[in-house]
Order: C-alpha cells, then sequence, then structure tokens
C-alpha cells in the first residue's frame, strides 16, 4: 500500500547527528521526517566509545565542539534522561618525550579555545593517577570533558524528537532521492513517498553514494572500532583516558565496568556489520593491563564493533550542497561524532532556518574535495538529479 507525506525537512539517518537536527528543527516549528533504513542509534551512534572530549580534536572543530559542550549538562531538560553523562575530565597521556612535546605544543595552540589544558609531568601523575603504570611520562588534562552512555543518548534523541513530533520512520530505506521542483521527491521502503523542501544527507557510512548522486563525491571509507567491557570492580578510573598517538583508550562507569578500546574490528561480508577480532579483544585486554596494573585480573565480559564513515583528513562534512539548493551534508565524523553531535544538530537546523551558523564550518565543506572529484569523476555525468548508485539505496 503507497503512502505520502509532506514535510519542510527529510532527514536521511537516524543516528545521533540525524535525530539532534530533527529534534533542534521540530523545535523552530518545522516539519521533519526522520528516516533510518534499521533502527534510529543503532549504527555508529549507539556502538561507539561514548568518550565525550573537546581534547585532542583539530583546531578548525574547536568551536563545533565548544557549542557541543555547553548541550551535553542540559540532556535532561533537552532529552528526558542524563545518558549517564559524567564531566570526569579527559586525561590524555604521552608514553614518550615526543608524545608530551605533541600535547604541549597543542596546548600553546589551543590556549585561546578555552579549553583550560592542565599539564601533568610525571610525578604529577604519580601523585593525582596513581592506578596508571610508572612507565608513562606525562599528560594533559582537559577537567572540562567526561563521557556518556552512546546507546542512552543516542536512542535518547530519537525519542525526544518522536514527542516533539517528528515523524520518526525506522526500518524505512530511502531507495531514491531527486530534486522536485523547489524542494525533494522521496522514494522510501514499504511504498512511502515524500515531498520536502530540504533534505539532510546524515546517513553516516553510507552517505557517499547520497551525495555522489548529486555530483558532489567524496573519498568516505568505513572504519570498524572495537570495544571490550570488563566486569564491575570497584572505583579505579577516575577519569576518561586517551593516549596521543593512538591505542588505548578507556573509561570506567558508575556501575564499576570498565569500557576500553583501541582495535580494529573486521568487516562482515556486505560492510554494513563488522565483529570483533578474538586477536584484537585480546590485544585491547593486555593492553589496558599494561597500562593500569591494578586492572589485570578482570575479566571481559562483552566484545562489540560498529561501523563509521571516515574521511582521509579526519574532518566530517558539514555543509550545504554545493550543487543543490536545499540540501544540506553531515557525516564522515571520523570515529569522533559523539561529542561534537549535538552542536552539529543545532548548526544543520541553522542552515535550514537561516542559511547560515554563526558557528565556524568552512573548513568542512564538501567542496575540498572537488578538485580531486573533478579529476576522477570527469565526464561521468554525476547530476542534481540522478537517483543514489550502489543499487540504488541510500544506507541510512
Amino acid at each position: 500500500m503507497s503512502r505520502q507525506l509532506s514535510i519542510d525537512v527529510a532527514i536521511i539517518g537516524g543516528g545521533l547527528v540525524g535525530s539532534s537536527a530533527a529534534l533542534a528543527l521540530r523545535g523552530m516549528g518545522f516539519t521533519v521526517a526522520l528516516l533510518d533504513q534499521g533502527y534510529c542509534g543503532a549504527q555508529a551512534s549507539g556502538v561507539n566509545y561514548g568518550g565525550v572530549r573537546r581534547q585532542g580534536r583539530p583546531i578548525e572543530q574547536l568551536p563545533l565542539s565548544q557549542r557541543a559542550h555547553a548541550v551535553w549538562p542540559r540532556l535532561q531538560a533537552l532529552i528526558g534522561i542524563d545518558g549517564e553523562f559524567l564531566r570526569s575530565g579527559h586525561l590524555k597521556l604521552a608514553r614518550s618525550e615526543v608524545d608530551m612535546a605533541t600535547l604541549e605544543a597543542y596546548a600553546r595552540e589551543t590556549a585561546e579555545q578555552g579549553l583550560d589544558l592542565e599539564l601533568i609531568g610525571h610525578n604529577g601523575l604519580r601523585e593525582r593517577f596513581g592506578w596508571i603504570d610508572e612507565g608513562v611520562v606525562g599528560g594533559s588534562f582537559c577537567g572540562g570533558d567526561g563521557h556518556a552512555n552512546p546507546r542512552l543518548v543516542s536512542t535518547g534523541f530519537a525519542a525526544a524528537a518522536r514527542r516533539a513530533g517528528v515523524h520518526v520512520l525506522e526500518n524505512t530505506p530511502v531507495h531514491g532521492v531527486t530534486r522536485s521542483g523547489e524542494g525533494f521527491a522521496l522514494e522510501a521502503g514499504g511504498g512511502l513517498s515524500l515531498a520536502s523542501r530540504f533534505v539532510l544527507n546524515c546517513a553516516g557510512a553510507w552517505a557517499g553514494p547520497f551525495a555522489e548522486s548529486f555530483g558532489e563525491p567524496v573519498p568516505l571509507t568505513r572504519i570498524y572500532p572495537s570495544m571490550v567491557v570488563t566486569e564491575p570492580t570497584e572505583k579505579v578510573m577516575s577519569v576518561n583516558i586517551g593516549m596521543e598517538g593512538g591505542g588505548i583508550y578507556a573509561r570506567q562507569v558508575e556501575r564499576g565496568n570498565l569500557v576500553v578500546g583501541g582495535e580494529r574490528a573486521l568487516p562482515l561480508a556486505n560492510a554494513d556489520f563488522s565483529r570483533p577480532r578474538g586477536e584484537g579483544a585480546l590485544a585491547i585486554m593486555n593492553n589496558a593491563a599494561a597500562l593500569f596494573p591494578g586492572l589485570r585480573h578482570l575479566q571481559a565480559i562483552r566484545f562489540w564493533s560498529g561501523t563509521e564513515g571516515a574521511m582521509p583528513d579526519r574532518n566530517p562534512v558539514i555543509s550545504p550542497s554545493l550543487t543543490t539548493p536545499g540540501l544540506i551534508h553531515a557525516f564522515g565524523f571520523t570515529g569522533a561524532g559523539f561529542q561534537i553531535a549535538p552542536g552539529v544538530g543545532e548548526v544543520l537546523a541553522e542552515l535550514v532556518r537561516d542559511g547560515q551558523t554563526q558557528t565556524p564550518i568552512a573548513a568542512f565543506s564538501i567542496g575540498r574535495f572537488a578538485a580531486t572529484s573533478a579529476r576522477t569523476d570527469a565526464g561521468s555525468g554525476a547530476g542534481q538529479n540522478q537517483e543514489p548508485n550502489q543499487a540504488g539505496e541510500i544506507r541510512s
């Protein structure tokens, strides 16, 4: 049976970016449909590590990160739950003098950004964080950062959007989108046809074909982070931990479980899903035990992974389309989208309402890939009225 729906804004992708944008747009009075091929928040938004950090981001992301920073303490009022958000502080560790010099340089470069970073030497670490291995050289502490439960937060935004009047359409893949008059026509699962004035491409790792169908190909790839959670234990880890140069990241939740990551999983046959590698999970636990000696005898009780979109410069695409009025992109957060997503949602809503935002996003323009696209796709005929490729389906 065919159905029709006419709204102001259609959002493809029910992750945290899409659902926060839906909630913000509904608060501005727009009619909104939020479409997801599965369940809202079931992909990267709901299975990530849960770090809520500004520290360590590229400088161009910090204004957006600061905007999101103001949202996290308001979760209870905004979506009805606190999402287990805890402003624990984020401690980034240096394993060598070279790593420490990098942390020191970052602190200098971001001194005017409001992060209030505190550099801590080896002796200071031993005094304040005695549970960290003695071999760590030093660290950088951002007291305002923290962590939260992604499973609760990602679904919480979608649920709040539904309560606000957003048409939340789960198990509804978008098969095609075309320009139609002054807006867009969308064909979706279940015989649903939608007409909208705006379309937001928030389809995460599945956003590339959609952008390409409107003449804006991007070098979007996929990554598959792998995490481990341990049995509960007494309170050991008081802060959210990261490592300069990559490696282990870890946090302890109020129930006592530790969440630890730092390896990559294996994609399954269709690459939409992944599974942890046995040796990867073992490496995570061994690395954590080496860095935090007090955790050596803990048992791991669950392993998981997810599928995330990644860009080569590690910056997302947050940008009005350069080919198609009314189309706005937001994807490719490269494993670091959880903290900034609520800020991105507000920015997207402003772009719809005002055509601009006061938060600097020029560094995230989809146009930064235009030169590469022109070389690789010349003569391809991609244009704004073409439907998505890859079997004609946009995954969200």
